[in-house]
Order: structure tokens, then sequence, then C-alpha cells
């Protein structure tokens, strides 16, 4: 690939995201009764005072885990479409297993609620790669069957079984007050997540490109059959990144019940899952690359809110500015990251999420 090749992606992207903006400011002007109060409060609202930005910060921490949970299995070539259900069974697990131990440390308590959250999620996605690799199942379809199928079972325990009879919300009961998570920019969200997740990310860039494992995991994506000439068990390169995925995805589940809302809501994750696919799309499915786009889609996701609190902007205009920004987007990514032509499938997929 020559030099000019790279720099050429970069500009169609950052062209692609001022075109968005652009579509932003003219949805806003065309819809809104006061335009420029609510694209005042959806550009700028987000770094306008410690609560915002620290909230802001905190949706950022979730994206960038899921979003790279999803990059390490693209980066494999295995597809996890399951991530909103991972997120969401494990944020129960984590839950239920924080209040089967509050009587244990919080030093203790908290690390195995969140393994016992990773492993479900790591387990949900799992079972995909596995049948991928005994019978050749396709995981695209699989991860999401799987863990859509988990998302109306935990609704029904958080209604019916697992219930907080003396809140008046469909919840849980609340973990113990020592096993939640120190905020950072009281009285917003922000807490210790962030720091997790930009030390993974690092993590995660130095084991796929400094090891000759992550060699391997990028070499079976490009090509498994080159791979598996070569010498490498392309099998364990099918398995092992759903599991990582869906780990990931899991951790996510838990962080956020630890750390935002210290129990598991009904539909809490609110499509978490599914920007995390939009995140490890337009990071090119690289860890680092993670970071702008999941501080890009938290800046709009922020921006949103504040303007619905503040002017007549609704919730429906949010949906559809972010499905015309991650239209716009993919538009220009999408076609350089194609493998099999599945990230197209997954495309039109978040799309039609994106506007339900």
């Amino acid at each position: 690939m020559s030099r000019s090749q790279p720099d050429s992606s970069i500009m169609v992207t950052v062209a692609a995201i001022a075109g968005a903006l652009a579509v932003t400011v003219l949805l806003l002007i065309a819809v809104s009764s006061t335009p420029q109060a609510a694209v005042r409060a959806f550009f700028i609202g987000p770094f306008s005072n410690r609560f915002y930005l620290g909230n802001m910060l905190n949706v950022f921490s979730m994206l960038a885990i899921t979003g790279l949970g999803m990059a390490v299995a693209f980066r494999a070539g295995v597809f996890n479409l399951g991530g909103e259900g991972q997120v969401y069974a494990s944020a129960l697990t984590a839950t239920m297993t924080g209040l089967a131990l509050a009587s244990l440390p919080a030093v203790l308590g908290v690390p195995i609620a969140l393994v016992v959250g990773m492993m479900t999620g790591a387990v949900i996605a799992g079972l995909s790669g596995l049948f991928r690799y005994l019978w050749d199942t396709d995981e695209l379809i699989t991860s999401f069957l799987i863990a859509s199928a988990c998302i109306p079972i935990v609704d029904y325990l958080i209604v019916g079984p697992l219930n907080d009879q003396a809140s008046n919300l469909l919840t849980t009961e609340r973990v113990p007050l020592a096993f939640r998570l120190p905020r950072l920019l009281a009285p917003s969200h922000l807490n210790p997540t962030l720091f997790i997740a930009l030390l993974l990310l690092g993590a995660a860039y130095i084991a796929l490109f400094r090891t000759v494992r992550g060699y391997e995991w990028r070499l079976s994506g490009l090509n498994r059959q080159f791979a598996r000439y070569g010498g490498i068990h392309t099998g364990a390169y099918i398995v092992l990144p759903m599991l990582l995925s869906g780990a990931l995805h899991g951790l996510a589940g838990g962080l956020f019940v630890f750390g935002t809302h210290y129990a598991t809501l009904v539909g809490f994750s609110a499509g978490l899952g599914w920007n995390g696919i939009a995140v490890a799309l337009i990071a090119k499915r690289h860890p680092l690359g993670v970071i702008p786009a999941a501080a890009a889609f938290a800046y709009l996701e922020s921006g949103a809110r504040i303007a619905m609190l503040h002017t007549d902007f609704t919730f429906e205009l949010g949906t559809i500015i972010r499905a015309v920004i991650f239209l716009f987007v993919t538009a220009s990514v999408v076609p350089q990251l194609q493998v099999g032509g599945r990230f197209n499938w997954i495309a039109a997929r978040f799309s039609r999420k994106e506007q339900t």
C-alpha cells in the first residue's frame, strides 16, 4: 500500500464526518423552533460543565470497551453481532454476584463479580465461535440469535423473580454501597472505568501488533486459508476472538453496573452493543482508532441528550442524526473494510436498529 492511500482514506473519512455534521446543523435549523439554542446545546453542551463532561467521558468509556470487543473479533475475521445481549446478560449476572458477595470486602467482591460478568459474555459469544469451528455455522447469524434470545430472558428475571420490590423502577436490587466505583467528576457518573478502557486499548494494541500471536490473529483475519498453509491453527482464531469479544462486552456490562447504575435496569444498555459495532467500523478495527471513534459517538450522544433537556430537541431527532452520521461515515469506511461483503450487512443492520 502506498503512502498516499492511508492519507486519502483519512481525508475521505474526515470529509464524510464534516458532511454529516453539516446535515445535522440543517436538521436542527429546519426542525427546531429555537435552532440557535438547539445547535449551541448540541455542540457546546457536553463541555459546558463538569456534570455533562463527566457523563460524556463515562459514555466514551463504555463505547471504547464494546468497540474494542468488536474490533478484536473483526480483526480475526469473525463477527460478533450479539454485543447488546452479552452486555445485558452479563450486567445481570455481575449484579447478582455482587449482591451474593455483599459480606466480602469490595476489593474481593467487585473483581469476582466482574469476572462472572465477563464469563457470561464469553460463554454467550463463545458458543457461536464453537459452532463455527465444529459445524461451520455462520457466527454472524448465531451470535445475533443467541444474544437476542438472552434479552427477553433477562427482562423476565428483572421484572419477575429478581425484581426489587422496594423500587418503583423495573430493576434489581442495588449493589452494596461499598461495591460502587468512586466518582471522579461528581456529580457526574464518571468513574475509574475510563482508565480501565484506556489500559485495555493499549494492551490490545500491543497484543495485536507486537506479538507473534497477534500476527497470527491478524493473518487469520486477512486470509484464513493462507494462514492455515503457513502452519497456523486457524480454528483457535475462530473460537478465541469470539470468547474475548464476549468477555469485553461482559466487562462493559459489569462496569456499567458498579460504576453507573448500581443495579440492572430493564433496557439499560440502550444500543451499547450496536454502537460498539459502529465504533469498531469507524476505527477500522484498530484498537487505537477506537479512541477517536468512541469519543465522537460519546460526544454526539451527549450533545443529543443535553439538547433534549434544554430545547425542543426530540429523542427521535437525535436518533435520526446519529443514523445520518453513521450512514455518511460508513459509506466511506465500510468499502475499505469488506471481508466477504459482510460489513455491508452489518452496516445495514445497524442502520435499521438506529431507526427503530
